[in-house]
């Protein structure tokens, strides 16, 4: 083995000098970076993930992360790479470079990224799939979008301006497209699309929006699927109707649900035909995808089959919890171990506070809702637990006399020990 990287170091070296370009390539469980991978209007960065065990034509995925994230920090965040081991196929991932006054954030405001071929992010997000597809061998029928926040954001738009690139999309978080009026419009606070009722139009409005961006466009759209949690303040959650209202629209489909159900325990989800589903997660909020619903996207896009409503995390878990209390307040701190032999990554932790107590503020993960049946769900840089190792969470709570610890402790669907 170290014969053979000596060997490709030197072949490396004498092609670099001979100033021939050599392409990256991909290798086992390794996140790759492409630095030239065609036109780049948004200067964007591109990563890309691609298994070892693929099909000849794998499907691709294009996975995009939130504002002030990175390609890399999704990658690391989110399940789609150990899905892409597991079903083989290709993730790209790209990393945004637009400032957007509280960190990197996809273009989703621009009038360039709202027109088909305009330039900005969306080109060179299509660039990005175009080169997998060249370098990798990916299957151009089967290309999918999906992403948080921004990237939920992207989602959408990608599958307005390209639905002959995009096979289906999974937005999580999201908006509808076009959206915002301009860069002004996009933060939060002071933006008319994601203030209350700001982005409040008639589906055959939101609709036009989409017919608008490729006129003329003839062929079939891609399928869509939303995410959207209650508890969400930051993209407010009245957002997912709106995105609804777009793409049933734009499919001619009626705004009333052909089924309803729950595939998992605070999942809601409503399907619209066989072209749109929406999911409000109950309690949830800026923080998906959480674990699970990764393997429900793809099972979506029909990369996999039916995903176990309620998978269970690898091996066995304890929670530790230390009360400290005083008057009428207290303070928590939760202990969590993974004492299985595998990973868990994307965790949410259920518990149950006693009678009287109500969170007022928590740390290393949120919290919904205050009473009763909580919820933590991990934040962005501790949604790894490795074996036998813990992450520590905790919170601040009001009491009426009653200071007891939490109980009922389960990670994911997995009952956990305490002590």
């Amino acid at each position: 083995m170290t014969a053979r990287r000596s060997t490709f170091t030197a072949l490396v070296t004498l092609l670099t000098f001979a100033g021939i370009l050599v392409a990256p390539q991909a290798s086992a469980a390794s996140l790759v970076e492409v630095t030239a991978f065609g036109d780049n209007p948004g200067g964007m960065r591109m990563h890309v993930y691609v298994p070892d065990s693929r099909p000849a034509s794998p499907a691709m995925v294009v996975a995009m992360h939130g504002c002030g994230g990175s390609g890399p920090g999704f990658y690391s965040g989110s399940e789609f790479a150990s899905l892409a081991d597991r079903h083989g196929f290709i993730v790209i991932y790209p990393s945004a470079q637009q400032e957007a006054g509280f960190g990197k954030c996809f273009d989703t405001w621009s009038d360039a990224a709202k027109r088909r071929g305009g330039g900005s992010d969306p080109v060179s997000i299509v660039s990005m799939v175009t080169y997998a597809q060249q370098r990798y061998g990916g299957d151009p029928g089967r290309v999918f979008a999906t992403g948080s926040s921004s990237g939920g954001m992207m989602t959408n738009e990608m599958l307005a301006l390209y639905p002959d690139v995009f096979k289906a999309g999974a937005a999580f978080m999201g908006v509808p497209f076009g959206c915002f009026a301009n860069a002004a419009d996009y933060p939060p606070g002071a933006s008319r699309c994601t203030g209350n009722g700001g982005a409040n139009r008639t589906p055959q409005q939101w609709g036009d929006l989409v017919r608008q961006a490729y006129p003329g466009y003839t062929g079939t759209r891609p399928r869509m699927q939303l995410w959207h949690g209650t508890a969400d303040t930051l993209v407010p959650y009245s957002l997912l109707r709106e995105e609804i209202e777009q793409w049933t629209d734009v499919f001619g489909l009626s705004q009333t649900p052909t089924s309803t159900d729950t595939p998992r325990a605070g999942w809601n989800r409503s399907r619209y035909g066989d072209e749109v589903e929406a999911y409000s997660i109950q309690g949830a909020g800026h923080s998906l995808p959480s674990s699970g619903m990764a393997a429900a996207a793809l099972e979506f896009f029909g990369i996999t089959g039916t995903p176990d409503p309620d998978p269970p995390v690898p091996g066995t878990c304890s929670v530790k919890p230390t009360v400290n209390a005083w008057n009428n307040g207290l303070t928590a701190s939760l202990a969590i171990t993974n004492n299985g032999t595998a990973t868990i990554n994307m965790w949410s932790l259920a518990f149950t506070l006693a009678s009287g107590q109500t969170i007022t503020s928590g740390w290393n993960a949120t919290y919904a809702p205050s009473t009763g049946q909580v919820t933590a769900r991990n934040a962005g840089y501790n949604g790894t637990i490795p074996p036998g190792r813990s992450v520590d969470i905790g919170f601040q709570a009001t009491h009426t006399g009653n200071a007891a610890a939490p109980s009922s402790f389960v990670l994911n669907s997995t009952a956990c020990s305490t002590g």
